[in-house]
């Protein structure tokens, strides 16, 4: 079963950055799509960004609400996904989850969920 951990979240001014990161063991990593989500208080869960799994060219795709923002990558050496996170806004507040995928896209659908970690930002 794999454990998907995840850091970096934070209070942070408006237009600062953070970047997050997620730590996977016990399970298979790099032939796997990896994404992250985020929920607000009294709104659903939403995916604000993927990257595709091993064979495949690292593909990644992005909510329409972060493009040009928000940065995930993967590093397969290590287990380890982030999401850098630039120009932040009051919007952007939210818990954090990191997810794995069944297979190496996105359409395969979340088989595991890391706990969360709360990104703050204040105007």
């Amino acid at each position: 079963q794999v454990q998907l951990v995840e850091s970096g979240g934070g209070l942070v001014q408006a237009g600062g950055s953070l970047r997050l990161s997620c730590a996977a063991s016990g399970g298979i990593f790099s032939i796997k799509a990896m994404g992250w989500f985020r929920q607000a208080p009294g709104k659903q869960r939403e995916l604000v960004a993927s990257i595709t799994g091993a064979p495949s060219t690292s593909y990644t795709n992005y909510a329409n609400s972060v493009k040009g923002r928000f940065t995930i990558s993967r590093d397969n050496a290590r287990n380890i996904v982030y999401l850098q996170m630039n120009n932040l806004n009051p919007e952007d507040t939210a818990v954090y989850y990191c997810a794995r995928f069944r297979g190496p896209t996105p359409a395969s659908g979340v088989d595991s969920w890391g706990q969360g970690t709360q990104v703050t930002v204040s105007s």
